[in-house]
């Protein structure tokens, strides 16, 4: 075994105060640690010695055990700003989020178009009636026509026939009898007697000459006209009020063909409660009797979207069909392959929105079409 110079040991010596008691130190770790402090040399030279006196710091003892963390300190002031880095790439949609409370109600919205109108109701019944209103105020008189030309004269009617005879008047009273004439001579006729009856009528005697022209009647004619034509123009107000009244009236539900009104109601019902509707109504259930008759019901159809029921059956007659009036059929327009009574029990029409007919149970629900 090699034993170490005098002045190592009294190094090693001293190193070992300096760092108290408790330090534990391999042997290896410490031989290192004591060549860091000095300059190791060859075991041949030997160790050069050292004063003690400069009081040089020992070695590092090891790392002791981490203590408890401190108390936090207070944050400091934030940095400046970085700048903006560049946008970064969208993330993935989250699950959506509870439902947020119910805002306050927002201000009402414009209000929406108006809708179709619907369904006329049933008729109701026939209320009192109401106390006549006051006379409306003449209206201004309208201006004098010109006069027409004048007619052709007319040919003279015929002779009226006699008047009769007035009563005879009162007998006078008698005069005084004259004196007496001479012997021989004829005396004045005296007064004429009491009138006797009538004779028989006598023929008619050949017509005298044709009198003067008399005055002309034109003052009474030309006030005759211009009564008419005040007429006249009052008829063509009325008929164009009516022509007014009858489109409102038609519209939207209603068609017009020549003289007969096709009306619907909107709402359906079975054929027996359309006889009923349409007959309280003031008319029947529509029974089209020409081309464009059958269009007019199609095109309320078509507007509804509903098939109707029409007025002719074969309720009498099994495959006889015939109008409400009992009369047979002058024109019909069946789909192909009817009517076939399907089931045995299709004895009423109904019309199609094609305007094709179709036989069909007088128990279903259609749309109630009636004319007028």
């Amino acid at each position: 075994m090699m034993l170490l110079p005098l002045s190592m040991l009294i190094m090693f010596t001293q190193l070992s105060g300096f760092l108290g008691a408790g330090v534990k130190m391999h042997s290896q770790k410490t031989m290192a640690n004591a060549c860091t402090l000095v300059m190791c040399n060859s075991l041949e030279n030997g160790l050069p010695g050292r004063d003690g006196r400069d009081g040089r710091e020992g070695p590092r003892g090891e790392k002791g055990d981490p203590g408890l963390p401190g108390a936090i300190g207070q944050s400091g002031m934030p940095g400046p700003p970085g700048s903006i880095g560049p946008k970064g790439d969208n993330g993935s949609t989250g699950e959506p989020g509870p439902k947020g409370d119910s805002g306050p109600p927002g201000p009402p919205g414009v209000p929406g178009p108006a809708g179709k109108e619907g369904p006329s109701g049933s008729q109701g019944n026939i209320g009192p009636q109401g106390k006549p209103g006051p006379k409306g105020e003449a209206g201004p008189k309208g201006e004098v026509g010109a006069p027409g030309k004048q007619g052709l004269a007319g040919t003279r009617g015929p002779t009226g026939s006699k008047g009769e005879q007035g009563a005879p008047g009162e007998q006078g009273a008698p005069g005084n009898a004259g004196a007496a004439g001479p012997a021989g001579a004829v005396g004045p006729q005296g007064p004429p007697g009491a009138r006797g009856p009538p004779g028989l009528k006598g023929d008619r005697g050949i017509p005298g000459d044709r009198g003067a022209k008399g005055d002309s009647g034109l003052p009474d004619v030309a006030a005759l006209r211009q009564q008419v034509e005040a007429l006249q123009g009052q008829v063509q107000h009325l008929q164009a009020d009516f022509l007014q009244h009858k489109k409102v009236e038609l519209f939207p539900n209603g068609r017009g063909v020549e003289k007969k009104i096709f009306k619907t109601g909107g709402f359906e019902k079975s054929f027996q409660d359309v006889q009923q509707v349409c007959t309280q109504a003031g008319g029947q259930v529509a029974s089209p009797r020409t081309v464009a008759e059958n269009t007019a019901v199609q095109q309320l159809v078509t507007t509804h979207n509903k098939a109707a029921f029409l007025g002719m059956t074969d309720t009498k007659t099994e495959g006889r069909f015939t109008y409400p009036t009992g009369e047979p059929l002058t024109y019909s327009n069946w789909a192909p392959g009817e009517p076939n009574n399907n089931g045995g029990a299709e004895n009423c029409v109904e019309i199609f929105t094609n305007g094709k007919w179709n036989d069909k149970s007088c128990g279903e629900q259609r749309l109630v079409v009636c004319e007028f």
